[in-house]
C-alpha cells in the first residue's frame, strides 16, 4: 500500500506520537481514577487517547485518498514557525514574569497584545499597527471577560510597577 498524501501522512503521525506521548505520560503519572470519580490524570488521558484515533484516521485517508500532486511535503516555513513558537514563550513571560533574572509581570493586557504583534510578524505582508491594535483589543477584552471576570482566575492584569489597577 502506497501513500497517497505525503503531507496528511506525516501529520497523523506526528498527532498519534504527541497523543501516545500524552496518554502515556498521564498514565504513569497521576491517578486516573474512574468515569464516576475522575482522578487528574484522566482528562489528558482521553484527550491523548483521542488525538491518537484522530491521527490514525488522518493516516488512514492519506493511504487511501488519491491527491493531486501526491500531497509532497514542501520546505520548512521557518519565519511562521519562529514568530508562532516565540510569540507563545514572550506570552508566557510577560503574563508571568521571570522572577529568577528580575523580569517584572506585564499582566494579561500587554502580554496578549505583544503576543498579537510577534505572532502577526509571522505573514509580514498582513502586518499592519490596526491590525496589531484591533485584534489585541479583542483578545484583550474577550480574555478579561472569560478568565477574570466569569472564571476569578487570580492572574495579574496590568504590569506589576502599574498601582492602582
Amino acid at each position: 500500500m502506497s501513500i497517497k498524501s505525503q503531507k496528511d501522512f506525516v501529520s497523523g503521525l506526528m498527532f498519534t506520537a504527541t497523543g501516545a506521548a500524552f496518554a502515556w505520560n498521564s498514565a504513569m503519572s497521576y491517578d486516573i481514577g474512574s468515569a464516576s470519580q475522575m482522578g487528574p490524570g484522566y482528562f489528558p488521558l482521553v484527550l491523548g487517547l483521542v488525538l491518537v484515533l484522530l491521527g490514525g484516521f488522518i493516516m488512514f485517508f492519506s493511504l487511501v485518498v488519491e491527491t493531486p500532486d501526491g500531497g509532497a511535503i514542501g520546505e520548512v516555513a521557518w519565519r511562521p514557525l519562529f514568530c508562532i513558537l516565540g510569540a507563545n514563550l514572550l506570552f508566557g513571560a510577560l503574563l508571568g514574569g521571570l522572577p529568577s533574572i528580575g523580569f517584572p509581570s506585564f499582566g494579561l493586557v500587554m502580554a496578549i497584545y505583544a503576543l498579537t504583534g510577534v505572532a502577526l510578524l509571522a505573514d509580514a505582508s498582513k502586518f499592519t499597527l490596526r491590525r496589531v491594535l484591533v485584534l489585541g483589543s479583542i483578545l484583550a477584552a474577550g480574555s478579561y471577560l472569560v478568565f477574570i471576570s466569569l472564571l476569578n482566575l487570580q492572574m495579574p492584569v496590568w504590569p506589576a510597577f502599574v498601582s492602582g489597577f
